[in-house]
């Protein structure tokens, strides 16, 4: 029985983050909504930003960027129009120089996914 069990496993691959930022999905700045547009200037002038989580250390639990020492990323929030909280619209930048991040992705659905943000 319990080769019968064994035999009946199967191997589901785990879900691999891409190695590089060049593997990513890419999707380009100018065809993001306006918010993640206004987001993306806010960031590379420094703020100020309209939460208070904005620039917050991202974790990557989700491992579906690729992978960096803690505090190599940080969050920020896309505004959504009509929304009464954060929503789920993102951007999160990598790199050590906050104002010049060495790059940037865009997820409109809170972490599930990721586009890398191409100017």
């Amino acid at each position: 029985m319990v080769a019968v069990m064994a035999a009946s496993v199967v191997s589901v691959p785990a879900k691999e983050a891409p190695r590089t930022a060049d593997e990513m999905v890419t999707v380009a700045l100018a065809t993001l909504p306006a918010e993640a547009q206004a987001t993306e200037r806010l960031i590379r002038t420094g703020g100020p930003f309209p939460y208070p989580k904005d620039g917050s250390v991202f974790g990557n639990r989700e491992r579906q960027l690729p992978a960096q020492r803690r505090g190599y990323y940080r969050e920020y929030t896309v505004t959504t129009p009509g929304a009464r909280n954060r929503a789920a619209k993102r951007i999160v930048c990598g790199g050590y120089q906050v104002t010049t991040p060495q790059a940037c992705y865009y997820t409109d659905d809170h972490y599930a996914s990721f586009r890398r943000i191409v100017k």
